[in-house]
């Protein structure tokens, strides 16, 4: 198959192209801005493609998806690259945190134009190939912030606004073969979580998720979920919102 993944470069994302390539899957991946980070993703791939035995093609390109008319120059290109495009997942997002009193617009927008814009342009663009092939999966990754977080009214209503946009694609094109879900991630282990998350909430995820010891979770269990989507095993899933969360929600 053939896979679009945007935010490909780093965490989940790469977590995703790497598990598309093992399983003999085409992959283009777009990154912002670091090129050195989207080629050492694009090499991990290839490099796990190999070890499974499988030969594909992976291609990465520059592209900030809240820009709609780059979406649309690089969308041309990778029909042009690859022929074709069957699983569209929207990946790239940004958080800019800030208690809503002190939230100002460009902080608002910015994660807005990110996070929900960025899904509708990419989607729009491709959707004319997969009415053409009358096939399609479209996978939008989601947070546990779509229910409301604490500093982050923008993240929330931008994640709760992909829930809304991904439920109308279901029912506009599934009749022709598309489907569209959403993956509600919890807490996964990767360099932005190392990063970011405070401590405080590191500490009530490993005192409250039900996982033994509660444990993070790993993207390779994330991106099984995006491929069963793709895959003829979720054919009839459409319009859901599957939650990867190891059984805990978000309540601060």
């Amino acid at each position: 198959m053939y896979y679009f993944v945007t935010g490909g470069s780093r965490g989940i994302g790469a977590g995703i192209v790497e598990y598309a390539a093992r399983r003999g899957h085409h992959v283009a991946f777009t990154y912002v801005a670091n090129a050195e980070a989207a080629e050492r993703s694009k090499q991990a791939a290839l490099a796990a493609a190999k070890q499974a035995g499988h030969e594909v093609e992976i291609r990465h390109y520059q592209l900030d998806v809240k820009d709609a008319d780059r979406v649309e120059v690089v969308a041309d290109q990778v029909l042009e690259d690859f022929d074709t495009m069957e699983v569209i997942v929207n990946c790239a997002g940004v958080n800019r945190d800030n208690l809503m009193v002190a939230m100002s617009n460009d902080e608002w927008r910015e994660v807005l134009a990110t996070n929900l814009d960025g899904p509708f342009y990419v989607c729009r663009q491709f959707l004319q190939t997969l009415m053409a092939n009358r096939f399609g999966r479209i996978i939008n990754i989601s947070s546990i912030q779509h229910e409301g977080g604490s500093g982050q009214a923008n993240y929330a209503a931008a994640k709760a606004g992909l829930h809304g946009l991904t439920k109308t694609l279901a029912k506009e094109y599934g009749r022709r073969g598309i489907t569209a879900n959403v993956v509600v991630p919890g807490f996964f282990d990767t360099d932005m979580t190392r990063e970011t998350m405070p401590q405080a909430n590191k500490d009530y995820w490993k005192q409250y998720c039900p996982m033994p010891k509660g444990r993070m979770g790993k993207v390779d269990e994330l991106a099984a979920v995006v491929d069963f989507l793709a895959s003829e095993g979720g054919a009839f899933v459409n319009g859901e919102v599957i939650n990867v969360t190891g059984g805990l929600g978000w309540t601060v």
